[in-house]
């Protein structure tokens, strides 16, 4: 079968850089799903992207779909037949929904019982005919932020401008917002002219020719290179922030790196200052000398050619001169300031019009910070730098600097609590008690900076179920979920042995005291219980926990992480071993029949009947001092590893619902107690087992 080449080009007015990889990578796989349910043949696939368009070629596209022959079931032969051997019309009606006649019929036996066959064969429609169906894939991609344009309904990224659409050398016709798909694309806004594409396979080296580099990964490649070009040039190191080149990758359809300098008295700034001046408002990349001191230089990356780089040099100069004039304003203004002043601007912020101001916010922090210091045992010198910490973690969210650059939340206060002479630990950690800011963040060292983070994230959680704002689908405004994850790192990664329920009773109760909220303290508690639950869920899959395992640890109470996280990780290495099975089958035995007992009574020896009962009393007993005697999780398995043997004897030689009452009793007592330290740590019954 002959083959052609397809290309798909979406011209557009210039898209946010953040959307464009994303774009281009969801075009290519919505083209991809097109051809394999259309059952259309490919030999391959590449994509394009620029800020100005999004565009997929797929090499070797068949020109017509597959031919399909088939084997379709009808109704059984004793419906299809009549007393006189003549078709019925349930026969009729199936051959023709075939595309068949009766004539086709033959009959295969099923479990015992003759159905109608038919083999039905399907000629694959041409390519051609099929390709405007990618009008569809088109308007129907999903954007993070969506525009309205003209009179048009459709809602988009950006005006659509133009669509190139080519099987071969003809014209797949479709029409979206008067745009109607043709063979002329447009190169680089500036430096290039329109052209006609003529096949698909020129498509990349034609753009080219009109300073477009459509291959994102050819773009970033030339930025990479001309950085190192000028860091050998100058004799600088240019750190290359990954975030940073994909953005301004996207911003450039033909990159070219230029330099530019700054005077150097704006150097008495704080490095972060500057660092954020440049990357997060300018898109600058910063330089370093090679000892990795900052030098009053920056390296942009201009759309466009060699040409005038001293103009472009000059201009982005100029702005960034007059950012920086303002950012030192700012500084000398914020250092003119006791905390103390800050403190009280905090008591004008609402930071919730049902939870309060950010000074409020701050007390629950304080309070909050403070139980938990107590509970995990902080000496008296540690609570007073936590105390202390907590009082003044919010103070720089009302400074002109954060103001200005909202990034540097934390990072100036700490700098701006080490000037006013504050212990270092608590400057610190007015900076890490935002830690983690996102998933691959780091965790706060200190102690300190650890209690405020939990107090901080778990007072916003709490407050916000309160007043029930709680996370729905994909809506999470206040980035609960993400606060909750960072508790439960830093639970498990400090290795505090405090339960998770007890840290939000705690919270709730800080909560309950500023009248948050009208909900009940107890169904509060159960709502935050599963939706830090589902947090633990999903940290556990991270660490690779099978499904089954995490479903076992979590059926309970969570109480403390480092623990769950370890009887995760005990079972994950035993869930192989030979025994393992034998011994999840002898406790989920004891924890199913105990649930017939609705309280644990009191076990009386003197009512066993046999040996058996007796060995799995004395048993119990032994196992359920070492569960609290232990430390490791390994050491608590082994404990009810051991359990395995007398259960299975036990259970060999003795009927737990005995006729007697009494005797009934008391075994349904003993199987209730047995269970109790079982489900202490894992329900076996979750666990599937080969």
């Amino acid at each position: 079968m002959s083959k052609r080449d397809m290309l798909l080009e979406i011209g557009l007015e210039e898209m946010p850089a953040r959307f464009v990889t994303d774009s281009m990578n969801q075009l290519g796989s919505k083209v991809e799903e097109f051809l394999q349910e259309q059952k259309v043949s490919y030999e391959g696939i590449t994509l394009y992207s620029t800020p100005r368009r999004l565009a997929v070629l797929v090499q070797g596209v068949a020109e017509a779909q597959e031919d399909i022959e088939e084997e379709a079931k009808g109704p059984a032969k004793k419906i299809a037949l009549q007393e006189d051997g003549s078709w019925s019309k349930a026969a009729i009606g199936f051959t023709r929904g075939q595309g068949v006649t009766v004539e086709d019929i033959y009959f295969k036996e099923i479990n015992g019982v003759e159905y109608v066959h038919v083999n039905k064969f399907i000629k694959g429609q041409p390519t051609i005919d099929l390709l405007p169906k990618l009008r569809d894939i088109v308007v129907n991609l999903h954007f993070g932020k969506n525009m309205r344009w003209a009179n048009n309904d459709l809602r988009y990224i950006r005006p659509i401008k133009w669509i190139v659409a080519l099987f071969g050398s003809d014209v797949i016709p479709f029409e979206i917002t008067n745009v109607v798909t043709d063979r002329i694309t447009k190169g680089h806004r500036f430096l290039g002219d329109t052209i006609t594409i003529t096949a698909p396979a020129e498509y990349e080296v034609q753009l080219k020719k009109q300073f477009v580099i459509v291959d994102p990964a050819e773009r970033k490649a030339m930025i990479r290179r001309q950085l190192s070009e000028l860091e050998a040039e100058k004799s600088w190191v240019i750190p290359v922030d990954e975030e940073l080149l994909e953005e301004v990758n996207n911003l450039v359809e033909y990159p070219t790196a230029l330099s530019g300098s700054f005077n150097k008295e704006f150097l008495e700034l704080p490095e972060e200052v500057l660092i954020t001046s440049m990357k997060e408002h300018q898109r600058y990349f910063p330089v370093k000398d090679k000892e990795g001191t900052l030098l009053p230089y920056f390296v942009t990356v201009r759309n466009g050619d060699s040409r005038s780089l001293d103009v472009v040099a000059r201009g982005n100069e100029k702005v960034l001169r007059a950012r920086l004039a303002d950012a030192d304003f700012f500084y000398k203004e914020d250092q003119s300031k006791e905390i103390d002043f800050f403190l009280n601007k905090l008591q004008t912020i609402v930071y919730h019009e049902k939870i309060g101001t950010l000074s409020e916010k701050v007390s629950r922090i304080r309070r909050l910070a403070a139980k938990l210091s107590e509970l995990t045992g902080a000496s008296k010198e540690v609570q007073q730098k936590v105390d202390r910490a907590a009082e003044i973690c919010k103070f720089d969210l009302v400074t002109q600097m954060v103001y200005e650059f909202p990034e540097l939340q934390g990072i100036m206060g700490e700098k701006y609590a080490q000037q006013k002479g504050e212990d270092s630990e608590v400057a610190r950690a007015v900076n890490e008690h935002y830690e983690p800011r996102h998933a691959d963040d780091e965790t706060p060292e200190t102690f300190t900076g650890a209690i405020v983070s939990l107090a901080d994230k778990l007072d916003t959680i709490v407050s916000c179920f309160a007043v029930d704002i709680i996370p729905t689908g994909s809506q999470d405004p206040y980035a609960l979920r993400r606060q909750a994850a960072g508790v439960v790192l830093i639970l498990a990664e400090k290795k505090w042995s405090i339960s998770l329920e007890t840290v939000l009773q705690t919270a709730i109760g800080v909560v309950k005291e500023d009248n948050v909220g009208e909900k009940e303290a107890e169904a509060l508690l159960e709502e935050l219980v599963s939706f830090f639950k589902l947090r633990v869920k999903h940290s556990l899959q991270e660490r690779e926990i099978r499904y089954d395992l995490i479903d076992a640890v979590l059926a309970g109470p969570v109480g403390s992480l480092p623990s769950l996280f370890a009887k995760a990780d005990v079972l994950m290495a035993h869930k192989e071993e030979e025994g393992f099975k034998e011994t999840t089958e002898a406790l989920s035995r004891v924890v199913n029949i105990a649930k017939k007992a609705e309280v644990i009574g009191e076990i009386d020896e003197q009512r066993f009947e046999n040996e058996e009962e007796k060995v799995l009393h004395r048993e119990f007993l032994r196992v359920q001092k070492g569960l609290k005697e232990v430390e490791t999780a390994e050491q608590q398995f082994t404990l009810l590893e051991s359990l395995k043997q007398p259960i299975e004897q036990y259970f060999d030689h003795t009927m737990v619902m005995a006729e007697e009452t009494a005797v009934r009793e008391n075994r349904l007592n003993q199987m209730k107690a047995l269970s109790v330290i079982i489900l202490s740590f894992a329900d076996f019954n979750k666990i599937l087992v080969k």
